[in-house]
């Protein structure tokens, strides 16, 4: 289900980076959304394209960015952005695989910096903010990173790259339409989001979304697209409906969880498809419509009883409303139904410790499916936090502390993840992978040398 995390920044420069700008506007909240379902629809929608563009789908993480502007961009590697108002904005599965099979473009054009080994002992939260940083090196042409802020008022740096981001965008819109072709997938979708953006070109640049501001679109890239794609053997060829059913499915689920009371606004009350209901009963759920939303997830799982992701809103629900014991049925009851899901997995195994007391053999549980978790969630700090937690209560401190270290490590706080570890490694024993991996993070730190 679910899961938002805030990252907050303000931001007083323009900075540009493939598929990402930073434009100076009031200080906002920019919240991760980790979303089982969701992930897995985007997942597996992509992978033919994944595939076509040479990148196995396990290289590549997706990732919502909770924000109302249209926006999607490539960092730290094979990173994938979605910003959900660029969700909102389609209307189809096919125009959101044309827009990640743009972004891969930019990676098979050797359009992006560096930055992807700084990264790799970050969070997503962390990644999102750093980005800010990557963008500032990208206008200063200093692939190597350049402190946000450093790059103030460069705009003869702006205007160099945007020279580039013109051809850029050209090149990246035909390797999106050969890698759909190659996927056996129609590609005019692609054109048809590009049509709803191309009026923005005359909107002054603070109106327009983020995502024309740096894609440059123009009539000429437009006419491009648009002969490349009436040449494709797969104009015709519709998408699964399956696929249909699932989008519509995810921005019903989004609206409820962003916008609740737009909820009755969009879905008719005498709508009783599985969009409208799951839409409504987010929408309770968020609003503390107690009954009503457990009424109607109910009535969801009646209808699909074997979909983990109803049992694990109402997992989520329950213990939200106080009721943990009865939401741990329901986590189990959906880990049965999807085990591989780390998301779902980390919300069971809070569950467990809310409800184990002291008892150790209930939180080693727990502690197994945290670790278990992991191997999905590397960069999870809930993960970590909740394996504190859960060896604290166990009365391992050494445990605890290296696990604290890990959070801190993730949330990039060099001396609070030094400080933890170094406490941890006096009680670990010598040469166990506990002793050894407190040991790496004092040397990744060592090598990083914060400030």
């Amino acid at each position: 289900m679910i899961h938002a995390h805030k990252k907050y920044f303000f931001t007083a420069l323009l900075l540009f980076m493939m598929g990402f700008s930073v434009l100076p506007r009031p200080a906002q909240a920019q919240t991760i959304i980790r979303d089982t379902e969701i992930e897995s629809y985007l997942n597996d929608w992509f992978t033919p394209i994944f595939e076509a563009s040479g990148m196995s789908p396990s290289q590549v993480k997706i990732i919502l960015v909770q924000d109302n502007d249209v926006n999607a961009f490539v960092a730290g590697g094979s990173n994938i952005f979605f910003y959900t108002g660029l969700i909102e904005k389609t209307d189809n599965p096919g125009e959101l695989i044309g827009v990640m099979a743009h972004e891969l473009g930019h990676i098979s054009g050797g359009h992006l910096v560096r930055g992807r080994e700084a990264m790799e002992q970050a969070s997503y939260e962390s990644l999102l903010g750093a980005i800010i940083g990557l963008g500032a090196a990208v206008a200063s042409g200093d692939a190597g990173g350049v402190a946000a802020g450093s790059m103030a008022g460069s705009s003869v740096a702006q205007r160099r790259f945007l020279s580039k981001a013109r051809t850029f965008e050209s090149s990246a819109d035909q390797a999106a339409i050969s890698s759909m072709n190659k996927a056996g997938m129609n590609p005019a979708p692609f054109l048809t989001f590009l049509q709803k953006l191309e009026g923005q070109e005359l909107l002054t640049t603070s109106q327009q979304s983020e995502y024309v501001r740096s894609h440059p679109l123009t009539r000429n890239r437009i006419e491009t697209v648009r002969a490349k794609i009436e040449k494709s053997p797969n104009t015709d060829r519709p998408y699964p409906s399956q696929w249909t059913e699932q989008h519509a499915r995810m921005k019903a689920k989004l609206m409820g969880f962003i916008n609740p009371g737009q909820v009755e606004w969009q879905y008719d009350s005498k709508d009783t498809s599985i969009p409208a209901l799951y839409a409504r009963t987010v929408a309770d759920y968020r609003q503390n419509r107690i009954e009503s939303a457990l009424n109607n997830i109910d009535t969801l799982i009646s209808r699909e009883p074997n979909n983990p992701y109803f049992h694990e809103l109402k997992g989520q629900m329950l213990v939200d409303f106080g009721r943990v014991a009865e939401g741990k049925k329901d986590y189990e009851r959906a880990i049965e139904l999807r085990p591989n899901s780390g998301l779902i997995r980390t919300s069971l195994a809070h569950a467990q410790i809310e409800t184990a007391g002291e008892d150790k053999q209930k939180l080693q549980q727990a502690i197994d499916n945290l670790k278990r978790a992991a191997q999905d969630e590397p960069r999870s700090t809930r993960v970590q936090r909740l394996l504190a937690t859960a060896y604290g209560r166990m009365g391992d401190d050494a445990m605890a502390r290296l696990h604290l270290a890990e959070e801190a490590l993730l949330q990039q706080k060099y001396p609070y993840a030094k400080q933890q570890a170094s406490i941890a490694l006096k009680s670990l024993k010598p040469s166990t992978p506990a002793a050894l991996r407190a040991n790496d993070i004092l040397r990744y730190i060592e090598q990083k040398k914060p400030s």
